[in-house]
């Protein structure tokens, strides 16, 4: 079996570090096109070499644009690839533009669409990630999921139950195959933090960052954090942080670093008191490493970190974030993991994939 696997933001690239083994030993063929959705060394060839990635077969050279812009060029793209190409399969991970834009792709020219980590909904058609799940959910011919409920979702859109496959969370498979990795990666003693003695935030979204006055809600519910903050921030964001009144300067309660790699950040995770972010990895992510969560939006795709007892929501408003931080730091960090977020997620999705792929309705040759 012959597949190309598609990357293209760092979701992607921590969803195939324990797949690409997987395949390999199964004896699919599969290679990766990495569509260069995020292209720079903190965003991208970091966690190839953290998570020991094959190198991409195929580099697109996509790079930054609108939603439109990174849509379309990945498309164009793709399907000169596929077309030369030709694979059994077109395997497409997560939610974002270069998943999308695969799908697209792939259907258009009858190359069988396989989604990993299909039927997850939040119902906010404001996410732009939400709008490329359900489209792309519709063009697949084989929807991997990583929870019960995505099941349920697509079989409420009409999907063939048929063509569904509880595979388990590939994100949480990553986790545990490098938690040995970082048993001895002291992080936050390199910053001068002591473990469990500081709260760490992640916060990117552009519901968040591109609104002023959520930002501005946010930056003084860190800044009355009442543990030290360590925020990781991409350079498009700081000057956002520092217009909120977060500046890094000496003496503040948040502390800005530049990113990190894959295993830095797990680690980080591992010993925080607490976590403060509006990412959705970051949320599987703290749920497996047992680091209570807040998540800053109106709602979540990850609602099963919610209903396990890892994870809080909370609105963009420094009142509603600091009371879900003190529940978080008062409350346990031991909950219940979620079915089949195991370390065997990617011997199941092998297992699918040799099962064979159904193509769409009128596609059969």
């Amino acid at each position: 079996m012959n597949i190309i696997v598609v990357v293209g933001a760092r979701p992607n690239f921590i969803k195939v570090g324990p797949l690409m083994p997987a395949l390999a030993s199964a004896g699919i063929d599969a290679r990766i096109a990495h569509t260069g959705q995020h292209y720079d060394a903190t965003m991208s060839d970091v966690f190839f070499r953290d998570l020991e990635i094959p190198e991409p077969a195929w580099f697109l050279g996509v790079g930054s644009g609108t939603h439109a812009v990174q849509t379309g060029t990945a498309m164009m793209k793709l399907e000169e690839l596929l077309a030369a190409e030709r694979p059994d399969a077109l395997l497409v991970v997560g939610d974002v533009n270069s998943t999308l834009a695969g799908a697209l792709a792939a259907s258009k020219i009858g190359v069988p669409v396989v989604h990993l980590e299909a039927g997850l909904r939040s119902r906010d058609m404001s996410m732009p990630e939400e709008v490329n799940r359900l489209v792309t959910d519709q063009l697949t011919s084989m929807l991997l999921t990583p929870v019960r409920e995505a099941d349920e979702n697509l079989i409420a859109e009409g999907v063939d139950a048929s063509r569904i496959h509880f595979v388990g969370n590939i994100m949480a498979e990553s986790v545990l195959r490098n938690l040995a990795r970082i048993e001895t990666r002291d992080v936050c003693g390199t910053l001068g933090l002591a473990p469990r003695g500081y709260v760490l935030a992640t916060i990117h979204r552009p519901e968040n960052t591109d609104h002023p006055e959520r930002l501005h809600e946010i930056a003084s519910a860190l800044l009355d954090s009442p543990l030290p903050v360590l925020f990781p921030v991409h350079p498009r964001t700081r000057p956002l942080l520092a217009s909120a009144g977060i500046d890094g300067a000496e003496g503040s309660n948040v502390r800005l670093s530049d990113p990190v790699g894959y295993l830095d950040m797990l680690a980080l995770q591992r010993d925080a008191a607490a976590i403060v972010t509006d990412s959705g990895g970051i949320q599987e992510e703290a749920c497996m490493v047992g680091t209570p969560c807040v998540t800053v939006r109106r709602n979540t795709e990850r609602a099963i970190t919610v209903e396990v007892g890892a994870n809080r929501l909370a609105a963009a408003d420094a009142r509603v974030i600091g009371d879900a931080l003190t529940q978080a730091l008062a409350g346990g960090r031991e909950w219940e993991r979620p079915e089949r977020w195991d370390a065997d997620v990617s011997s199941r999705v092998s297992e699918a994939l040799l099962s064979g792929v159904l193509p769409l309705a009128g596609c059969a040759e």
